[in-house]
């Protein structure tokens, strides 16, 4: 099986404040006038044996930037004509959205775009189903690939059983190391964090890497080195509205429809993420994203037709952070933060978040994500090879960008080009 390759790319303004927009609030987006981390992940991506389709999905911090990210992602990967790729980006988007209209699932558009984690991701599946691949695999951005049978070590055990009569592998994630191989976290804590101890619980999910069977259950999922087949992607989607986070939510996605989420221990990447924008923001988005989790599993024990899964069974992460405790350890999280590190107005400004915001976010929109994906099968059988989108991904069809209206170059604040 050669696997559809998804890399998400996410962008942001040359200069200027952090947008602040909850879904479009990104780890580490790339400047529009730098090149990032991409080129070292399509360089690795060439002594890849045995690399089909790629698909670059292209996502941005602010609309007025989306055709100047789009470019400048073209322009990378025009250095690698060795490599059969295709960018997804605005122009592609209101062509698959306006193919949905068409069929009937316009209700699902918002699930289905380049705003937020999930949306994004959902659009590699979308890709991979209309080019009737029978698996996917994403690789993030910030990426190296050392092992030219990176792709075959993927797909070993896909498709299969696990065990003697167990479930089918129908997800499996590797894992992230630096460069000298380390997988886990070694920072000392800092006192502030006595309710937050979130990389020891990191790291003691991360145990089952050293410890036989080579392919495991897991609680934990990466991103950027995660390989779904058919039968999982077509029937579970990603949550468009979780904050941050959405390869774990999709380990609760696939448990609440009667999967599962495996862990190789021989399969892993090269990690090199960019210094984050900030700490507090980055720790207003898991406030956010622990107390959706936590409604959204409380949610779910109402629905007849899901599996109850629990932040016990989700042990030791992030089943710590999702239990019925997860606000008031934000609260005093963020209180004890506020007046022992830098940024302390910010963590002040999330200890009310916590109690008010993050909690009303939740109870609006987790439902939405069990409405969407009650629908996602449907949709993903009805685009399945579609004749009328499958000329778009393989670029028989091109569009003609230059001629979109109301695209022009971005003016500066100083007036230049």
């Amino acid at each position: 099986m050669t696997p559809c390759v998804v890399i998400p790319t996410f962008w942001t303004r040359r200069r200027g404040r952090v947008p602040d927009n909850l879904l479009t609030t990104y780890d580490h987006p790339t400047p529009v006038d730098t090149d990032g981390t991409l080129p070292a992940c399509l360089r690795s991506l060439e002594a890849m044996e045995g690399l089909g389709r790629v698909v670059v999905t292209v996502a941005v911090t602010d609309p007025s930037i989306e055709h100047a990210a789009e470019d400048r992602v073209r322009q990378i990967l025009a250095d690698f004509p060795g490599i059969d790729s295709f960018v997804f980006g605005p122009a592609e988007l209101g062509s698959l959205h306006r193919r949905l209209e068409q069929l009937e699932f316009a209700d699902l558009m918002p699930g289905v775009s380049l705003v937020g984690y999930g949306a994004v991701r959902n659009v590699g599946l979308i890709a991979a189903a209309v080019l009737g691949c029978d698996t996917v695999l994403f690789i993030d951005d910030d990426q190296v690939i050392d092992d030219p049978a990176f792709l075959s070590k993927a797909s070993e055990g896909i498709g299969e059983r696990y065990g003697d009569g167990g479930k089918m592998i129908l997800a499996k994630t590797g894992y992230y190391t630096d460069e000298n191989g380390n997988y886990q976290r070694h920072e000392s804590p800092h006192f502030s964090d006595v309710f937050w101890r979130r990389d020891d619980l990191f790291n003691a999910a991360l145990s089952i890497v050293d410890r036989p069977p080579r392919i495991t259950p897991t609680p934990v999922a990466f991103g950027g080195c995660l390989i779904l087949h058919r039968d999982m992607f077509c029937n579970v989607s990603f949550d468009p509205w979780v904050v941050r986070g959405e390869d774990i939510d999709y380990v609760i996605n696939a448990r609440m429809h009667g999967g599962d989420v495996f862990l190789d221990g021989e399969w892993s990447v090269i990690h090199r993420p960019p210094r984050l924008a900030g700490e507090a923001l980055q720790f207003r988005q898991d406030v956010y994203r622990f107390i959706y989790e936590h409604r959204k599993l409380e949610f779910a024990k109402s629905q007849v037709d899901l599996r109850q899964v629990t932040p016990e069974s989700m042990a030791p992460y992030p089943g710590h952070f999702i239990s019925s405790a997860v606000t008031w350890r934000t609260v005093l999280t963020a209180l004890l933060r506020g007046v022992s590190r830098k940024e302390g107005g910010r963590y002040l400004r999330i200890a009310r978040i916590a109690r008010r915001d993050a909690t009303e976010y939740a109870r609006e929109h987790c439902q939405h994500y069990f409405d969407f994906q009650r629908r996602w099968p449907i949709l993903m059988d009805r685009i399945w090879d579609d004749i009328a989108l499958k000329p778009l991904f393989t670029g028989e069809r091109r569009v003609d960008r230059g001629a979109i209206t109301g695209r022009f170059p971005m003016v500066r604040g100083d007036g230049e080009l």
